[in-house]
């Protein structure tokens, strides 16, 4: 899939262009307004400077200041709508006190009689910052409407009749401020409210089963395409598809009907072991692909040829040779790909297929056929480029690279193809709304290599899951509980949605944005979950599932782990039966857009914490998500039996089920936690005074509080670390105030490439210290490192993190928490009245375990009962239990793991001798001030 292995892609992840940007658009997006606006680059997404669609007027140009602006240049900054706004700014050249000010219009040649409105989108400064926005439509002139602060968007509009039809008609908005008023303009639209206006014939929208918003400047020859490899196979394990009318139908001419017209397949050289068994994922060599290519010229369709020069999947993650090019030199191999290249197009063509584009590799970002050296593997890209040249110069050539969301990688891949006079016409991406980052980043990335390097531009891959059901006993590779950024409903709508809007980030780069291919729309179920045997047999025998066991020879480490079906049935555009989804029709409906009858679409359901002992009550209403992307609320009856049953019970996860109007579910997940004595354990709060983190004298700090929720076990932010060099710090927090007694503590750790690594957490009481180690396995593989019983008497720990690894270590560490488990209390004698946690009560009932037996448990890494171990998508197995049993270190034992301080308490009698003890007391506290060094590198 080139999506295969996803691990490790945030290592140098861009900063997220705002998350709350996909929903700040909804009112534009569901706006018929907005698809009915008479104004030209309403959005400014085009340089007005440049092609003269806005003007833009001032008296003093010394002191006005006025942009193109491009979103992605302030992180920080909500965008109003797509890529580009105007800026504006008074600088402080201004006469202070004074206003100044510039008008933006724009003349329609010709505008009809009837009524209108004019809006804009307005954000800029407050106060003696703000900028004053006053609309202007002819003669007429809207209110002056001011700013109010920094990503505070607002809209202001105008409504006016012109009685006959006028000429050359101005409209636009004239800005006023004083010295040092800013602001931005975005989202201009002028729309008929009796339908008067001429909206430059805009199709209307068709009647259909889902919302769709036309993809304005989307042109007639925009790839729409899909890729079906796996589709031979699938038929021959007797999956049959279905028209809308019921009717078994071949599945190329209902594409080709939906609005589908190129078909992606992939190719293999070899997907099979010597005695003839398919490696699976649809057996894809070249015979495989000239059926396939055959069947979709037969439709007008046309052929996009993805070679993997490889015997079995080829992504980021695996770029492996072909058994029979295993052993030969670098010139051979080329020589080797040049041949092999040539050969397989004549052959395809020979069969009258029609191909378009050609695919040399697939998602290459640091491999290609074994080699992993740049200048090498340009020169096998350039050896493809130049056999599919010789074929036929009209054929595209593309190259395949994924993770966009990473910043300054695509920047940094196109610069060294320039470099190393790659041959090529099409800079190809993979898109997955769950793992690549924002739209507006896809458009941003793609578009400075369109314009730096006069490339095309396409995704050649994308898809989105439309039920979270798994239709054939094989794991999904989502939606995930984290790891995964899931923007849309997982429903039929928000699938269709999510395609559409991949369509207009690739179309908002301009002409240069050819197209967008649906990856693997018809990989659905050769059979229920509850025939997972009969399933297996079929995948095994004709190669329906994404590998077979026979892979395992050429692919041992992942296929030959997790062999098995299909990993994206909940994202086929065909349900489980073979029939098509309303979203199939997205290829059509994009150019129309579509309609339908209003209802919700998705429920959200309810994430709520509280504390032991605090009043517990659920909210009234629960918000929804419409089919057409609006959003409401709807009061909600939760079952109050369940609810009481819950508070009764106390500390623990519960999930309360509500009933909304209409009889629709939707879930409370309650969670009833210890208090968490831990003040931002999640880092989510700005004030972060109470953590303090320590990088060893002569090192760069090489952590950052990270705004971004792929990396964060829970809300937005985590504590995220990486060096080029080597990861060696510390974070720590001391608590004061707390009643004496036994408490756990606990973190979330994730990350890689932690080479000779030591971690561990830690506490540092008056009595004793801890520590716990721990380890990273993985992106979004969340380690759980626990210390038990933490005695604390005189109210006062200090918790932290030690973490150190080798160079190109990676990581964040999430959700500290402390929380009491027991008290701690004196009998008359002065002895602990609870016994220690060596040799007494475990379990918190009172009574003492058996004499003799330990009580340490040999249990695994910290994980919480219950808690699965995340795989960022992919279909990988647990991860291997570590003895997690936590340490507590002596000061001589500081820099050893696996030591034991006896957990004694402090018998008070020995506070009360003078004297005899002085000197011993002494040398301890001595002794102890050393022993608290250990954390200070």
């Amino acid at each position: 899939m080139g999506g295969t292995n996803k691990k490790g892609v945030t290592l140098f992840l861009a900063l997220i262009i705002v998350f709350a940007s996909l929903f700040t658009n909804v009112g534009a997006i569901n706006s018929a307004k907005a698809q009915d606006s008479i104004i030209t680059n309403g959005g400014f997404e085009e340089n007005f400077f440049d092609d003269g669609s806005w003007g833009v007027e001032t008296t003093n140009w010394d002191v006005t200041d006025v942009q193109h602006f491009l979103y992605a240049d302030d992180a920080w900054l909500t965008p109003d709508e797509g890529e580009h706004a105007l800026k504006y700014w008074f600088n402080s050249e201004a006469v202070p006190g004074e206003n100044h000010d510039f008008s933006v219009k724009q003349t329609i040649s010709t505008l009809p009689a009837g009524s209108y409105e004019l809006s804009a989108r307005s954000m800029g400064g407050a106060g003696e910052e703000a900028g004053h926005v006053r609309l202007v439509a002819g003669t007429e002139e809207g209110d002056s409407v001011a700013t109010t602060g920094y990503n505070n968007w607002g809209t202001v509009s105008m409504k006016f009749e012109i009685t006959e039809e006028a000429s050359e008609f101005e409209v636009g908005a004239s800005v006023s401020g004083k010295a040092n008023a800013w602001g931005y303009l975005d989202s201009f639209q002028l729309v008929s409210l009796d339908g008067s206006g001429d909206s430059g014939n805009i199709p209307s929208p068709v009647e259909g089963d889902i919302f769709v918003e036309r993809v304005d400047g989307i042109s007639e020859d925009f790839i729409k395409g899909v890729d079906v490899s796996s589709i031979l196979s699938l038929e021959k394990s007797g999956v049959k598809f279905y028209n809308e009318s019921g009717q078994e139908q071949d599945i190329f001419t209902m594409l080709s009907d939906a609005g589908v017209n190129y078909i992606r397949v992939r190719v293999w050289n070899d997907p099979f072991d010597s005695e003839g068994n398919g490696y699976g994922g649809g057996n894809n060599d070249l015979d495989a692909a000239i059926e396939i290519g055959k069947r979709a010229a037969a439709n007008g369709m046309k052929l996009l040829v993805d070679f993997h020069y490889s015997d079995f999947w080829a992504d980021p993650a695996k770029q492996q040779a072909p058994k029979d090019w295993a052993d030969i030199t670098f010139e051979e191999k080329k020589s080797t790909v040049y041949t092999y290249t040539k050969d397989s197009l004549q052959a395809m063509l020979a069969e009258g297929i029609e191909i378009g584009m050609v695919q040399v590799g697939n998602e290459t970002n640091g491999a290609f056929i074994g080699e992993s050296d740049w200048p090498k593997m340009t020169a096998l890209f350039n050896e493809g480029s130049k056999a599919i040249r010789e074929i036929d110069p009209n054929i595209l050539v593309a190259l395949h690279f994924t993770n966009p969301e990473t910043s300054g990688r695509y920047a940094s891949i196109a610069e060294t193809l320039d470099q190393n006079n790659v041959d090529y016409d099409v800079f190809a991406s993979s898109y997955y709304p769950f793992w690549h980052g924002t739209l507006s980043n896809l458009t941003s990335v793609l578009k400075n290599v369109a314009d730096t390097y006069s490339k095309k531009v396409m995704v050649a891959e994308t898809s989105y899951t439309y039920t979270s059901e798994d239709g054939d006993g094989h794991g999904n590779t989502a939606p995930k509980d984290s790891g995964q950024t899931l923007n849309y409903p997982i429903t039929v709508q928000g699938q269709a949605t999510a395609v559409r809007d991949v369509m207009e980030a690739v179309v908002n780069v301009g002409d240069a944005g050819i197209g967008v291919f649906y990856w693997e729309l018809a990989w659905i179920p050769v059979g229920p979950p509850a025939e997972l045997e009969q399933n297996k047999v079929l995948w095994e025998k004709y190669g329906s599932g994404w590998a077979t066991s026979f892979a395992a020879e050429y692919d041992p480490h992942d296929a030959g782990a997790w062999y098995g079906g299909s990993a994206v049935d909940n994202q086929a555009l065909f349900d489980f039966n073979g029939s098509p989804l309303p979203s199939l029709n997205i290829f059509k409906y994009v150019d129309t857009g579509a309609v339908a009858p209003l209802k919700i679409d998705e429920i959200k359901d309810v994430s709520i914490e509280f504390i032991l002992g605090e009043n517990i009550t659920l909210p009234e209403t629960v918000t929804v998500i419409y089919n057409d992307r609006s959003e409401g609320t709807a009061v909600v009856t939760w079952d109050e039996e369940a609810l009481q049953e819950a508070i009764i019970n106390g500390v623990g996860t519960y999930v309360i089920e509500g009933v909304v109007e209409g009889g629709q579910t939707v879930n409370a997940h309650l969670q009833i936690n210890p208090e968490n004595f831990v003040v931002n354990p999640s880092f989510e709060d700005s004030d972060r005074s109470m953590w303090t983190i320590t990088h060893p004298e002569g090192t760069a700090p090489h952590t950052d509080f990270q705004d971004n929720a792929t990396d964060a076990r829970s809300g937005d932010f985590s504590l995220h670390f990486y060096s080029e060099e080597a990861v060696d710090f510390e974070v720590e927090q001391t608590i004061t105030g707390l009643e004496p007694g036994y408490y756990n503590l606990s973190m979330f750790l994730q990350g890689g490439d932690a080479e000779d690594s030591e971690m561990f957490l830690y506490t540092d009481t008056s009595e004793q210290q801890y520590k716990q180690d721990t380890f990273v396995d993985g992106w979004v593989n969340w380690n759980n490192p626990e210390i038990e019983d933490i005695l604390i008497l005189d109210g006062t720990v200090t918790i932290g993190a030690s973490i150190k690894a080798g160079a190109g270590a990676w990581g964040s560490l999430d959700d500290f928490y402390l929380y009491k488990v027991r008290d701690y209390t004196d009998s008359q004698d002065g002895e602990d009245s609870v016994t220690d946690p060596d040799e007494g009560d475990q379990d918190g009932d009172g009574t003492d375990p058996i004499p003799g037996e330990d009580n340490q448990d040999g249990g695994d890494a910290g994980q919480t009962p219950g808690q699965d171990n995340k795989d960022s998508g992919q279909d990988k197995g647990q991860t291997p239990e570590k003895d997690g049993d936590a340490d507590q270190i002596t000061s001589d034992e500081k820099s050893e793991k696996g030591k034991v301080l006896p957990k004694t308490g402090t018998n008070i009698y020995t506070y009360l001798i003078l004297g005899l003890f002085l000197l011993v007391a002494g040398t301890l506290m001595i002794r102890f001030n050393k022993f608290k060094g250990f954390k200070r590198v």
